[in-house]
């Protein structure tokens, strides 16, 4: 298929790469032209604004940061895409935003799902990502072999908006997971525990998980790069903290890990990974 993609960031361009190996054809955007243009040596085809990256493609992909960017991109997207597209934002965003793009989309005859991925730079890098579709099941459809090029789990929820509820309940997940691993380890070490030996005896049983390996991994190497930055993660969590509100839902674990990430923003952690949670329990 011929794919317009736009946001070539972390979690972008590897997609991109991704695309290109499954035999894809890819134009390229980036507000950051360089982060485009690295992708060229590999077969992507450069393009200098929206409305050029998304001209004569049958598929238009969109991974950015906020859904202020989201919806920016696809005001310029539905004025200038063709009738009949398929267009995929696999940003997490707001499912309302997801919804009224939806609306608008359909009013120029173009489709719009959203479907969000998890699984981070790691996931992106080795096509393992889960992505959670919403939208029209007939689209779906249609673009199953381009989701296949990107991910190994791929779920289709229901109407539009739904994928984005997906990524919000898995993002509660992780927020609560996360923050176990991280106070295990702060535990470990303060009762003068080796670490080693303690995540050998504890990632088998019923406390290992995906964060536990992951986060841990990095924290002892002292690698604290972003797989998936702090301040993505905050905007993860106050969408999915907002869309529980309007629903009367208490969620206590998820506003506490909030909290916690939002005070080492405040400390200038912002642009660190979402394993330097570590750091609010070592350093306090």
């Amino acid at each position: 298929m011929k794919i317009g993609f736009i946001g070539t960031g972390v979690m972008g361009a590897p997609m991109v790469l991704n695309l290109l190996k499954s035999g894809h054809e890819v134009k390229v955007y980036n507000r950051t032209e360089a982060k485009a243009a690295a992708l060229c040596e590999d077969g992507a085809i450069l393009t200098h604004s929206i409305a050029e990256c998304v001209d004569d493609v049958d598929v238009v992909i969109t991974i950015v940061g906020y859904p202020k960017d989201v919806k920016e991109v696809y005001d310029v997207i539905i004025d200038n895409a063709n009738a009949g597209v398929i267009t995929i934002d696999m940003t997490t965003s707001s499912p309302e935003l997801a919804t009224e793009i939806y609306q608008k989309a359909k009013a120029k005859g173009i489709y719009a799902l959203d479907a969000p991925v998890s699984g981070g730079d790691t996931g992106a890098k080795n096509a393992t990502l889960t992505i959670m579709v919403g939208g029209d099941r007939e689209a779906y459809d249609k673009v199953y072999n381009v989701f296949e090029a990107m991910g190994t789990t791929i779920n289709y929820l229901g109407n539009a908006g739904s994928g984005q509820h997906c990524k919000m309940a898995n993002q509660t997940a992780i927020a609560g997971a996360i923050a176990g691993a991280m106070e295990a380890m702060t535990y470990a070490i303060r009762v003068g525990l080796d670490l080693n030996t303690v995540l050998k005896a504890i990632s088998k049983g019923s406390a290992g998980s995906f964060q536990l390996d992951m986060a841990s991994s990095r924290v002892m190497k002292g690698d604290y790069a972003p797989g998936f930055y702090i301040k993505h993660f905050i905007k993860d969590m106050r969408i999915a903290q907002s869309e529980a509100e309007r629903r009367h839902l208490v969620l206590p674990v998820l506003a506490q890990v909030l909290k916690e990430y939002e005070e080492l923003q405040d400390e200038g952690y912002g642009d660190l990974g979402t394993q330097a949670l570590y750091k609010y329990y070592s350093e306090s």
